[in-house]
C-alpha cells in the first residue's frame, strides 16, 4: 500500500519537474521573441534593471520559501482533502478539468482580493511596480505575497478535495500562461484568442499606471471570469508601473511592501508648496 503510494508520489513529482522544465523553456523562448520583436520598446537600462531585479526576486524568494519548507504545507493539506467537493470523483479527465476550472477561479478571486484589500495590496503592488512590462515580470513578487498565496492554495486543496500533486501540476501549467501574458510580444489573432484566454494585451492593461485601469483583467488563464464578474477592460495603457512606487533592485523591492502610497502622499502633503 505504502509502496504504491510512494510510486504514485514519485511519478507525480517527476511529471511536475518535467512540466516546470517546459515552463522555463517557454520563458526562454518568450524572452528571445520579446528581445527581437518587442511590442513596446523600453530603454535598455530600464529593461536590464527590470530583468535583474525580477530574476533575483525569483531566486531569493524560492530560497526563503524552501527554507520555510512552505511546499510541505500542500502535503499537510492533502491529509484533509478526502472531505472536499471533488473527493468522491475518481481520478480522470472530468476531475482534472473541474479542478483546473475551480483553481483558475480561486486564483482570480485571490488576485481580485489582492487589489481590493489594502493589507494584501501592500505586498501585491510589488508585482505592479515594474516600469518595464516583460516576461520576467512574472517573477516579480514579494515573498510574503507568495507565502500567503501558498496558504490560500492549501485551503483550496482541502475545500475542493484534490491531490496536492494535481494542484502543483495545475499551478505549473498556469505558470506557462503567466509567462505568456507578461510577454512584451505581439500575438497573431489576439482579439479572437483573448475571448478564451488571457493574452498580453489584456494583462498589459492590468499593469497600467492608472488604478482605474489596473484594477481589471484579474484572470490568469481563462477569460470567462473577468466577463462573468464585469472586471474585463480592453484598452492600451499609456504608461506601465506605479506612479509613486518604483524599485531598482531586490532590496528596494522587498522594502516597498512597508511603504504605502498613503504614507507617501501624506509626506508629500507636509512639504510646503511654493507659489505657482
Amino acid at each position: 500500500m505504502n509502496t504504491t503510494a510512494n510510486s504514485q508520489g514519485d511519478s507525480s513529482l517527476f511529471f511536475n519537474e518535467a512540466l516546470f522544465g517546459l515552463a522555463i523553456l517557454a520563458f526562454v523562448l518568450l524572452l528571445v521573441i520579446e528581445k527581437t520583436k518587442p511590442y513596446r520598446p523600453f530603454p535598455a537600462k530600464t529593461y536590464k534593471e527590470s530583468f535583474v531585479t525580477n530574476t533575483t526576486a525569483f531566486l531569493v524568494n524560492n530560497l526563503i520559501l524552501t527554507a520555510l519548507r512552505a511546499s510541505s504545507l500542500f502535503l499537510v493539506a492533502q491529509q484533509f482533502a478526502s472531505y472536499g467537493l471533488l473527493s468522491g470523483l475518481s481520478n480522470g479527465p472530468l476531475k482534472w478539468i473541474l479542478a483546473f476550472a475551480f483553481f483558475d477561479l480561486a486564483i482570480y478571486l485571490w488576485h481580485y482580493a489582492s487589489h481590493r484589500s489594502e493589507y494584501l495590496w501592500r505586498f501585491h503592488k510589488i508585482h505592479h511596480s515594474d516600469k518595464c512590462f516583460n516576461v520576467s515580470t512574472g517573477f516579480r513578487f514579494h515573498v510574503f505575497d507568495l507565502f500567503l498565496e501558498i496558504i490560500y492554495k492549501c485551503i483550496f486543496v482541502v475545500v475542493i478535495g484534490v491531490d496536492a500533486y494535481l494542484v502543483l501540476s495545475i499551478e505549473i501549467i498556469e505558470l506557462f500562461f503567466i509567462f505568456f501574458h507578461h510577454g512584451n510580444i505581439r500575438v497573431p489573432n489576439e482579439t479572437a484568442i483573448s475571448q478564451i484566454i488571457i493574452t498580453p494585451s489584456l494583462h498589459r492593461t492590468h499593469h497600467s499606471t492608472l488604478r482605474s485601469e489596473h484594477d481589471s483583467n484579474y484572470g490568469i488563464v481563462l477569460a470567462i471570469w473577468d466577463r462573468m464578474f464585469g472586471t474585463r477592460k480592453e484598452l492600451v495603457p499609456a504608461n506601465i508601473g506605479l506612479d509613486l512606487i518604483e524599485a531598482e533592485n531586490f532590496i528596494q523591492l522587498f522594502s516597498l511592501a512597508f511603504i504605502t502610497e498613503r504614507k507617501i502622499r501624506q509626506l508629500m502633503g507636509w512639504i510646503p508648496k511654493g507659489k505657482k
